[in-house]
């Protein structure tokens, strides 16, 4: 009888994931969308429009039942997530230079306010600047807005309170996985090991939703200004832990649980023609010491080759960045593999330029500079990873991370001989009634190679089965 019923409760599990499975892959072709759709919404050049909003807003583009599952009240959000944290941005910036007041400035106006070279860091103030070769992605013009109180979701919130004290870390100061359950584990970061608990929400965080869809286009460029890489992709991602917004919640599913898996992502190239039909997969763990799995289906030798643990620092295929660059930095932190000492080498607010209105931040084909950019002083946490093992390409790394949201806005990378190398800016969107940070655009500069990158985003929420992670689902029909 026992069997009996083991077996029923099987088939009954299994037929519960065949109706999951099918609605989702239902719901995400009801509203899969192409890059074509969202570049009639914003050019890659000289475009100043909300790409978030208009007839690419999530309201409009997920079907209802979906978004309503998405949203919140906004003032329960803001209320919660400033007890979780303990304090409200705007309550806590306006000490250094309060000369400098919300307003629109232009380069010029350095001469007349000295302070924006102590409310930047030292790179971000070198590209206060009209756009000019070696590199892409200086601004000319900025306009300072108030600081915002952000938030994140009331599942999120939720999730963090009732968590708080359960992770623990080690007496290295390495998180001990199996305590950590979901939300942010360290939402008031403190102690000896208070830089490890920042790097830590940061792998632990929810931009882009739990399950996301990715349309990216990226171009790269020569320090003389020449495009020299064009690039169309597809991504797919799923969190597989901590889940608390998307059912399933906790472990997206028993292999997940199983093999400790803490995401999965799917890269897809459409375009150069020579790159069409590649598939990169990569697989984290949430295990510090187990390697993650990375399968690359080279199309053109119609063959999937394992990637090894030292691929990680191969560079990206067009891009100035590693996969362990991968949204600025996803390299996990382990005793074992490339050891870092980390140090919190600063607390402090920073004029930032921060989470872009709907998407309306543009580059402009004339000097391929940031136009419309907003900027907020923000409380940032800086975190300097020195990396102990010298055979790993960055000698060492500089964080600036919120200390409100734990979003990542810049890292800064040094080669072995301790020269700046390479840089990673994030552009992102906030979505207030869903609590929800998505990116928008990513820059990257190279100073060794002088080379850089422009990445534009479009995500959107979708319900995704493995078959949108897996690569033999994915190289299925490719020609």
């Amino acid at each position: 009888m026992r069997r009996v019923k083991i077996l029923a409760m099987c088939v009954l599990a299994f037929l519960v994931g065949l109706i999951i499975t099918a609605s989702a892959v239902w719901a995400v072709q009801e509203y899969r969308l192409t890059h074509k759709e969202v570049e009639k919404q914003k050019a890659f050049y000289d475009d100043p429009r909300p790409i978030y909003q208009g007839d690419l807003s999530f309201k409009k583009i997920l079907p209802p039942e979906i978004y309503a599952k998405l949203i919140y009240d906004v003032e329960a959000m803001k209320s919660l997530w400033a007890e979780v944290v303990g304090f409200r941005a705007p309550d806590v910036v306006g000490k250094i230079v309060p000369e400098i007041k919300p307003g629109k400035y232009t380069y010029k106006d350095k001469e007349k306010y000295p302070g924006f070279k102590e409310l930047m860091w030292p790179e971000l103030y070198k590209r206060f600047n009209p756009g000019a070769p070696p590199h892409v992605g200086n601004f000319p013009e900025i306009e300072i807005v108030p600081t915002r109180q952000y938030y994140w979701a009331l599942p999120i919130a939720k999730e963090t309170k009732k968590n708080i004290g359960h992770t623990k870390l080690d007496d290295q100061g390495y998180i001990i996985y199996d305590t950590y359950i979901a939300g942010f584990p360290f939402p008031r970061p403190s102690g000896e090991f208070k830089g490890q608990q920042i790097i830590y929400n940061w792998e632990k965080n929810y931009i882009n939703g739990e399950n996301a869809l990715v349309l990216t286009r990226a171009k790269g460029y020569t320090k003389n200004f020449a495009v020299d890489v064009e690039g169309t992709l597809q991504l797919a991602r799923i969190r597989l832990h901590g889940r608390v917004l998307m059912e399933p919640y906790g472990y997206f599913d028993e292999r997940a649980r199983a093999n400790r898996e803490g995401y999965a992502m799917s890269m897809f190239y459409l375009s150069p023609r020579d790159m069409y039909g590649n598939v990169l997969s990569i697989n984290r763990y949430t295990d510090r010491d187990k390697v993650d799995l990375l399968l690359m289906y080279i199309n053109s030798l119609r063959r999937i080759r394992k990637m090894s643990a030292t691929d990680t620092q191969d560079a990206v295929a067009g891009q100035d960045v590693i996969y362990d660059d991968d949204w600025g930095f996803s390299q996990r932190l382990s005793p074992q593999n490339y050891p870092y000492k980390i140090e919190l080498i600063a607390e402090r607010e920073y004029l930032v330029p921060t989470n872009d209105e709907g998407g309306s931040m543009y580059i402009s084909s004339q000097g391929f500079e940031y136009r419309n950019i907003k900027f907020e002083r923000r409380p940032l946490y800086v975190v300097k990873l020195t990396q102990l093992d010298k055979n790993y390409i960055y000698k060492y790394r500089v964080l600036y991370i919120d200390k409100e949201t734990f979003v990542l806005y810049n890292i800064e990378n040094f080669d072995q001989k301790g020269r700046l190398y390479r840089i990673s800016e994030n552009s992102l969107v906030f979505i207030p009634e869903m609590g929800l940070f998505f990116y928008s655009g990513e820059m990257f500069r190279d100073y060794i190679d002088l080379h850089s990158n422009f990445l534009k985003f479009f995500i959107y929420p979708a319900y995704l089965g493995r078959d949108a992670i897996d690569i033999p689902s994915l190289i299925r029909g490719v020609k």
